[in-house]
């Protein structure tokens, strides 16, 4: 059903394609269709969050100590490289070109994946933080990658960078993102010259 999905929306795009239509292709009734996804976002979801399984293994394997944003980075970016070795079943450079077209071709998918919070991802980052899974730091983390991710593959429909649409392309504009986005970090608290710092002018004996 999720092939059958992802042919219907890149052929007539996501609005125009209907959960009868996707169910007539998988050979399915829709009632079988609702028994498996509720709506019709629910079966690229379904993408989402194998994806995620992915990723939360990879962070297991991640050493204490790491901050969450290189975290997620290292555990995307080793999914990513596994992808286009063709090393995980399920998760292949093809069916990642797919999604991205899809996905990145309708804005309410787009908002969705935003949106889309794992369980599983979360679980793994808060063990490996040693924090609940309601760490103010872990989620301020989590919320900082989505937007980086967004940002650095939210227009990926097509070859760009010189590079074809793929995991490797993901990769590296997920690379170029969080440097971008460690650079902007050294200068929030960085005063230019002779500019007062929050906090100069505290007396020491308060």
């Amino acid at each position: 059903m999720i092939d059958a999905a992802l042919e219907l929306c890149l052929r007539h795009g996501y609005e125009q394609t209907t959960v009868d239509q996707i169910a007539a292709v998988a050979e399915v009734s829709p009632r079988t269709y609702s028994r498996y996804f509720a709506t019709k976002e629910a079966v690229f979801l379904t993408l989402l969050e194998d994806l995620s399984h992915e990723i939360a293994a990879e962070v297991a394997r991640l050493p204490r100590g790491i901050g969450p944003i290189e975290a997620l980075r290292a555990a995307h970016i080793a999914v990513l490289t596994k992808s286009a070795a063709g090393q995980i079943g399920g998760f292949t450079s093809d069916r990642v070109v797919l999604t991205l077209r899809v996905i990145n071709g309708a804005n309410a998918l787009r908002q969705s994946a935003f949106d889309f919070k794992s369980p599983a991802v979360l679980a793994a980052m808060a063990e490996l933080m040693g924090v609940e899974q309601d760490d103010r730091q872990l989620l301020l983390g989590l919320s900082v990658f989505s937007a980086i991710i967004i940002a650095a593959c939210g227009d990926l429909v097509e070859d760009s960078d010189g590079m074809p649409l793929g995991p490797l392309l993901m990769i590296e504009r997920l690379n170029g993102a969080c440097e971008q986005v460690a650079g902007f970090a050294g200068q929030i608290f960085a005063a230019s010259p002779g500019q007062q710092t929050a906090g100069d002018d505290i007396p020491a004996n308060v």
